[in-house]
C-alpha cells in the first residue's frame, strides 16, 4: 500500500497545496490505492510535500512520483496520447506549475488580505506554539522567494494582468472539452484541476479569483472533476 504524505484539507478541497492536490487527484484518476497521512517533514526526501512512502522507500516531488507510478503500475491515463497531445499537456502543466503557482503564492502569502485567511490554516500544520512562532519567519521567506522568482517585483496591476493571461490561455486550451485533451482524463488534468481550483476555492474576493470564476468552462471543469473523484470526501 502506498502512503501519501500531504497537507491538510481546507476551503472545500482535499489539500491546501496545489502540488499535493495534483498528486492525490492523479492517484484517484489512475486508480492507485493509497492511504493519506499528515506529512512529517522530517521524512520528506526533498524537504517538501507531497511525498510518498512505498515498500519502505520515500520519494518526493509530485511529477517525479507520477512518473514513478506510471513505470511501476502502468499508465492508464496517458498511454494512448500522441506526441502532439503530450507536448500540449506538458506545456499547460508547466504554465500551471511555474507561473500560476506563483500567483497562488502571491494571493495567499504576500497580500495582507490573503495572509489573514491563510495564516491560521498554515499554522495548523504545526503544534500551536510552533505554528505561531514559525509563520512570520516562513512568510518572510516566501515573500523573498516571490521577489527572487520575479513576480513579487511587479505592481499589483501588472501581477493581475499576468495572472489573467495565464488563466485565459489555459481556459482557451480547455475550450468546451470535458477534459484538457479530449473526452478522457489524463495526468495533465490532475494538474489543471489542482491549480485552478486552488484559485477558485480560496475565499479571498480578489480580482484574479473573480476573473477565474468568470471563465465558466474552468468553473464547470473543476466542479466536474470534484464530483467525479472527490464526491466521497477525503481518504
Amino acid at each position: 500500500m502506498l502512503t501519501l504524505h500531504k497537507g491538510p484539507a481546507a476551503f472545500g478541497v482535499s489539500d491546501i497545496s496545489p502540488f499535493c492536490l495534483k498528486l492525490e487527484t492523479y492517484l484517484r484518476m489512475a486508480g492507485v490505492s493509497y492511504t493519506a497521512r499528515a506529512a512529517d517533514f522530517g521524512k520528506a526526501p526533498k524537504g517538501k510535500i507531497p511525498f510518498i512512502e512505498e515498500e519502505g522507500s520515500f520519494l518526493g516531488d509530485s511529477q517525479l512520483i507520477i512518473e514513478h507510478l506510471k513505470r511501476k503500475h502502468g499508465d492508464p491515463l496517458d498511454a494512448k496520447l500522441g506526441a502532439a497531445e503530450l507536448v500540449q499537456g506538458h506545456l499547460v502543466r508547466r504554465v500551471l506549475e511555474e507561473s500560476v503557482y506563483w500567483h497562488i503564492i502571491h494571493e495567499r502569502w504576500v497580500t495582507p488580505e490573503g495572509w489573514r485567511i491563510y495564516k491560521p490554516v498554515f499554522e495548523g500544520f504545526f503544534p500551536r506554539v510552533v505554528g505561531k512562532l514559525a509563520s512570520p519567519m516562513v512568510r518572510r521567506g516566501v515573500i523573498k522567494a516571490s521577489h527572487t522568482q520575479g513576480l513579487g517585483r511587479h505592481r499589483p496591476e501588472e501581477i493581475l494582468e499576468m495572472g489573467k493571461a495565464d488563466v485565459s490561455a489555459v481556459a482557451a486550451v480547455l475550450g468546451d472539452k470535458p477534459f484538457l485533451l479530449g473526452e478522457n482524463p489524463t495526468s495533465f488534468d490532475a494538474a489543471l484541476y489542482a491549480f485552478i481550483v486552488s484559485i477558485i476555492a480560496f475565499p479571498l474576493d480578489s480580482p484574479l479569483r473573480k476573473y477565474t470564476q468568470g471563465q465558466q468552462n474552468l468553473v464547470r471543469y473543476c466542479e466536474r472533476v470534484q464530483k467525479r473523484y472527490f464526491a466521497n470526501g477525503q481518504k
